[in-house]
């Protein structure tokens, strides 16, 4: 992981901490029950190109397909590897394509990572979960 990411990672996850207590009304910081920071690098891991975001689903916010995310990981019990794997024909190109992602569903800690042949097949097996822009 880059510092860059790491950079990234710290502050989004410390604005969600700090956001409850800009409020007015007294609050107190938590975290929602289902959040995801997820994370896609095409190409070499030391040279390539991340993308990140931070996924929440109590309400779907924060990602380009947040309600399409979050209804999969539902269904799925937040466990990204027991999505249902779409049907679909992926081309037989060798694009590396690594997916991570950190978070909390319903109070359990959840980290995963994998590293895909190409894009078509990650999509295939993770739904909208990494389904970020490029």
């Amino acid at each position: 992981m880059t510092n860059t990411t790491r950079a990234v990672r710290g502050g989004l996850l410390a604005a969600l901490v700090l956001l409850p207590l800009a409020s007015s009304a007294p609050a107190r910081a938590t975290f929602p029950d289902n959040w995801l920071y997820v994370t896609v690098t095409r190409g070499d891991a030391r040279t390539g190109d991340t993308r990140g975001s931070l996924l929440l689903c109590d309400p779907p916010q924060g990602h380009t397909r947040a309600a399409e995310a979050c209804a999969e990981l539902r269904a799925a019990g937040g466990d990204i590897t027991r999505i249902p794997q779409k049907d679909g024909m992926c081309v037989q190109v060798y694009a590396p394509i690594r997916a991570t992602a950190h978070g909390e569903w319903n109070g359990r800690p959840v980290e995963y990572e994998q590293t895909f042949a190409n894009g078509c097949v990650m999509t295939a097996r993770t739904g909208a979960v990494f389904a970020l822009p490029d």
